[in-house]
């Protein structure tokens, strides 16, 4: 099971594919904080509802500083999908090979309906603008976490 960070870490850099095709880095967004979120897959209910809070959402946060990239194992086919279906205006990025989601420890043994079974961890993690983790969210809630986050950030 990979580490999960904490407060005063180093986020780990990636890149990583988007919706599109295109590279995403962390280090693109030195400067500004960096909302980056773990979902296990695009296209589910739970997943989706998510996006939507944070496309809803994306306005007052960037007003307020913050970027935001959701990170699945899902290909860029799948994002492009789902961001057309769904009307996203959130960056979607791809690890399919897990690499990202178990450095930042957003992958590993869960519980799911009673039953321990290795997947996503659906994790949020706030990255300031040296890098540094700022908050450390795990087994977070699709159904109003962004309004949390908003709340815990004072926007």
């Amino acid at each position: 099971m990979s580490e999960r960070l904490q407060t005063g870490d180093t986020a780990p850099a990636f890149t990583l594919p988007d919706a599109d095709g295109n590279d995403v880095s962390l280090a693109d967004h030195k400067g500004r904080k960096v909302i980056v979120y773990f979902y296990p897959a695009a296209l589910t209910p739970g997943c989706t509802k998510q996006a939507c809070d944070f496309t809803d959402n994306l306005e007052i946060l960037a007003t307020a500083g913050y970027d935001v990239i959701g990170v699945s194992p899902d290909k860029p086919e799948k994002l492009a999908t789902f961001r057309e279906k769904e009307d996203l205006k959130v960056t979607l990025v791809g690890d399919p090979s897990k690499e990202v989601l178990e450095a930042y420890g957003a992958y590993g043994e869960k519980k799911l309906y009673g039953k321990v079974v290795t997947g996503v961890i659906r994790s949020t993690i706030v990255v300031d603008e040296e890098g540094k983790v700022e908050r450390a969210l795990y087994n977070v809630k699709a159904t109003g976490h962004v309004a949390k986050i908003i709340k815990d950030l004072g926007i």
